[in-house]
This record gives C-alpha cells, sequence and structure tokens, in this order.
C-alpha cells in the first residue's frame, strides 16, 4: 500500500477482505486443530486459499493465523483488531498518497 501502491495486493479490497478471511480462517483453525504449530500450518494454508479463491489475496494477511493461534485470540479479534485495524490501514494509505506522495491510490480493478 505505501510501496507499491499501484499494485493489486494493496488495493482496499485485498488489504481488509484479506485480513478479515484471513484472521476467520485462522480462528477456525485455532479453534478444531490441535496442536498449535499444526493450527498455525493449516491456518495459514486455508487463509492463502481463502484469499485466493475471494480474490483478496494481501500477502502480509497471511500472517493473521499465526497471530490468532499464539495469542489465543478469540471470535472478538476479527472486529477488533482486524477489522477495525485494516480500515485505519486503508484510510491512513489514502490520507498518505493524497497529502504526501501525490500519487493516485485505490485503483478499480
Amino acid at each position: 500500500m505505501f510501496g507499491a501502491p499501484a499494485s493489486a495486493l494493496a488495493q482496499p479490497r485485498n488489504v481488509v477482505g484479506g485480513h478479515f478471511i484471513s484472521a476467520a480462517l485462522g480462528l477456525i483453525a485455532a479453534a478444531l486443530i490441535s496442536p498449535p504449530v499444526l493450527a498455525m500450518a493449516v491456518g495459514v494454508g486455508l487463509a492463502i486459499a481463502g484469499m485466493l479463491l475471494t480474490d483478496t489475496l494481501h500477502p502480509p494477511a497471511g500472517a493473521n493465523p499465526i497471530v490468532v493461534v499464539l495469542t489465543s485470540a478469540t471470535w472478538g479479534f476479527l472486529l477488533t483488531p482486524v477489522l477495525v485495524g485494516a480500515i485505519a490501514i486503508v484510510v491512513f494509505g489514502v490520507l498518505y498518497h493524497q497529502w504526501v506522495t501525490g500519487q493516485p491510490y485505490a485503483f478499480r480493478s
């Protein structure tokens, strides 16, 4: 979003959707799979598959299942910090490019 704002992977739909889907699949994996290391591995795999299937691929979001498992996150994690944080990052990105770089950001694909 900041280093390559024209990238399809950095668009708002990918940032918000990718983080939300990855965290949700991480929560499902954490709830259903033990040991935690296996839950993390399956969660990351599911997150990547989920983002690919929904066309919301955002590589940093692939780490969400790891964070979910390591912090023993609950379903509230989806609202905050994931959804609120992803939206805040997008808003900050739009403002940053509008006011600082002058580069366009948030392209339609």
